[in-house]
């Protein structure tokens, strides 16, 4: 299979809510809608009226200058923050009061802009801590060393070692994850979201300090596991190379607000896009 047909990007077509998402995923419900979702600091209108919808398989990047909101979207998705106003269906359910931790089993899981694994601890340790919703044995059948414990935990090693997989890394397995180079990382930071089973997963600038050959097999490794685990991406990225390369849909932020949505050809051209990243013309 060629890198083209591999990386081929589905035609964006319109559904009721006036978004767009991709033709293949027309038949199914988007696995997230945002409505005039905002969030305030005191005075300060962080985000506002932001609307996004996203499509049950489809690569999606949230783009804009620094400071224009985009993190603070992802804490408002995964509920670091409290929306001020505003609704988040997943699945069609309305997340509204949940915690962090019932989001992840939701369905949402994420990396960050900052790299945060158990530095500490092994390879294999940081994906069977994702793999939690898996260890079905109790507390007294761990304790007691039970065949149920130690079946439990055979069964998650085996799926680690398949998560570890995806990026070539099953002989990382026993390392200290802080000892891995900065690109192991960040890959091993996605395969511990992988790891929670999640049917959205964010993605918080994964080819920030990656070069450009990293950076063009993280491409290839995005979609691979969107076709693998058949979820939905939506990236942060300032690496436009990557974004225009992979997104399907695009939404532009700038100062907590949604400027531009559309494909990678559509933002390309965009005015305002232009505008909010260069500066007016004079």
């Amino acid at each position: 299979m060629n890198e083209k047909k591999r990386l081929a990007k589905a035609k964006m077509v319109p559904v009721p809510s006036k978004a767009i998402i991709p033709e293949r995923d027309i038949d199914k419900a988007p696995i997230l809608e945002c409505s005039h979702l905002g969030i305030d600091f005191g005075g300060l209108r962080a985000v506002d009226d932001f609307n996004l919808t996203i499509g049950r398989t489809e690569i999606a990047g949230l783009i804009g200058p620094n400071g224009a909101g985009k993190t603070t979207v992802f804490n408002l998705l995964t509920k670091v923050y409290q929306p001020t106003r505003g609704t988040i269906l997943l699945d069609g359910m309305d997340t509204a009061g949940k915690t962090t931790a019932q989001i992840n089993h939701m369905g949402i899981a994420r990396t960050f802009q900052n790299i945060r694994l158990f530095s500490n601890m092994t390879v294999m340790e940081n994906i069977l801590v994702g793999l939690h919703k898996e260890m079905t044995y109790n507390a007294l059948t761990g304790i007691l060393r039970l065949p149920a414990f130690f079946r439990s935990e055979r069964i998650a090693r085996e799926r680690a070692i398949e998560l570890l997989s995806i990026f070539g890394m099953e002989d990382t397995a026993d390392a200290v994850a802080g000892s891995l180079p900065y690109g192991a990382q960040r890959r091993l930071e996605i395969l511990r979201a992988l790891a929670t089973n999640p049917s959205l997963l964010l993605l918080d600038e994964p080819a920030a300090g990656m070069n450009p050959s990293e950076t063009a097999e993280l491409m290839e490794n995005i979609v691979k596991i969107r076709d693998t685990f058949n979820i939905a991406v939506l990236l942060i990225e300032h690496d436009m190379n990557l974004v225009m390369g992979i997104c399907e849909g695009i939404v532009v932020l700038n100062f907590g607000q949604v400027i531009a949505k559309g494909t990678a050809e559509e933002i390309q051209s965009n005015p305002t896009v232009i505008e909010a990243y260069l500066g007016k013309q004079q």
